[in-house]
């Protein structure tokens, strides 16, 4: 399950994973955020604010994670991963081979700091 809200004043998608993402959490997300690309040309930025990775409920559900991604991630300038779990060293590294935007690791609590980063 993902919580999420789109700060339209700032251009800013802020994600927060809470329990084991489901296909469904995609499907909502993509509901909300492809109207919004679509008016104003993409997003300066998502702030994934993942204290932990819950992992994903399904197969199904890596696939739609991987599809979203896949999908949006031309139409993001930067992507801010908030976290005190080696996974946001990793991430960061790793998915800037994959994704177009900018990449930076901030540590818990730092969702602040990196929704001005995006937004600077």
């Amino acid at each position: 399950m993902i919580e999420f809200r789109l700060d339209r004043t700032r251009s800013i998608l802020h994600v927060r994973p809470e329990a084991a993402l489901e296909e469904a959490d995609f499907v909502g997300l993509a509901e909300t955020v492809d109207p919004y690309i679509e008016s104003s040309g993409g997003l300066r930025g998502l702030v994934i604010d993942a204290p932990s990775f819950p992992g994903w409920e399904s197969f199904g559900a890596m696939v739609a994670h991987f599809r979203f991604v896949r999908d949006h991630h031309q139409r993001i300038q930067k992507v801010a991963i908030v976290t005190d779990s080696v996974l946001g060293d990793v991430a960061e590294r790793l998915a800037s081979h994959f994704v177009a935007a900018e990449i930076k690791h901030f540590p818990a609590g730092g969702v602040e700091d990196a929704a001005r980063w995006i937004a600077g």
